[in-house]
């Protein structure tokens, strides 16, 4: 188990903002830029790469070399990197690449650092709209065009009154795409299309429930720091870790949680 000192958190805090910067700066001059470059990354299908993603894990790549060499570092366009740290920098440069390239400001920089067992930091990034959601080693807050603020997600309340989100409508495979349905049935709102600034409406208390299935660490680890250390819960749907991606639940409390994962147990999977 990797035990981090006051010391050494402030200096993983200072690093992942470091992080945050650098990536921002590499990405903001090709937003709504005509001549974005992307290509696809799907075998069938489109699973989009742009040239400011690249530039973002590189930029950030060179943050860690400079500050955390001795780290591992897992990223999306670049793949696993090797430490001696015991910690891993987990790196998604854009997360919400369509909406990048199509223009819409709910794409972000996933930024998350943690042992093996998962994320003790995470930072949600937004830097068209100047927003940062910053959660772990006891700090939960965001800055913005509203200035500073505290994070707080959500108190109870009743299913039928809860807002819920996902990215894509498909959800996931049939059976739980299924079981997606069976929730948002008995939800007040469903929502769709958010990426990574659906878990930062959570943890920013706007929101109740964001479910996916398919996710990767990197989609994923930030997002979980962020909404734990606003009070959140994120787990599998079936209540376990969910650190390495796969089916995500997370809710704003714990009693929103066993109502919607009583929805999504049952895919038959």
């Amino acid at each position: 188990m990797t035990t981090i000192t006051d010391e050494q958190g402030q200096e993983l805090l200072a690093t992942a903002n470091a992080l945050a910067d650098a990536a921002g700066q590499a990405i903001l001059p090709w937003f709504r830029r005509d001549t974005l470059q992307t290509d696809n990354k799907a075998a069938t299908g489109f699973d989009p790469v742009t040239v400011a993603d690249r530039a973002a894990e590189e930029a950030m790549r060179a943050v860690l070399a400079e500050r955390r060499p001795h780290d591992a570092i897992l990223g999306e366009e670049f793949g696993a990197s090797a430490g001696s740290s015991g910690l891993t920098w987990v790196l998604d440069p854009i997360d919400g690449t369509r909406a990048f390239l199509s223009g819409t400001p709910t794409w972000g920089v996933l930024i998350a650092v943690g042992p093996e067992s998962g994320p003790v930091l995470g930072v949600i990034e937004q830097p068209y709209t100047g927003e940062r959601f910053t959660g772990g080693l006891g700090i939960a807050r965001m800055t913005g065009p509203l200035g500073p603020r505290p994070l707080h997600a959500r108190p109870a309340r009743p299913l039928k009154d809860a807002i819920l989100f996902t990215t894509f409508p498909e959800v996931g495979s049939p059976p739980e795409a299924a079981a997606f349905r069976r929730l948002s049935s008995e939800a007040k709102l469903t929502r769709y299309g958010m990426d990574c600034y659906a878990y930062a409406l959570l943890a920013a208390g706007q929101i109740d429930l964001v479910v996916e299935a398919g996710l990767q660490a990197y989609d994923i680890q930030a997002p979980m720091a962020v909404i734990r250390a606003a009070g959140g819960i994120v787990t599998d749907w079936d209540g376990g870790p969910c650190h390495m991606g796969g089916r995500v639940l997370a809710a704003a409390n714990a009693d929103i949680h066993a109502a919607a994962m009583a929805h999504l147990r049952s895919t038959g999977e």
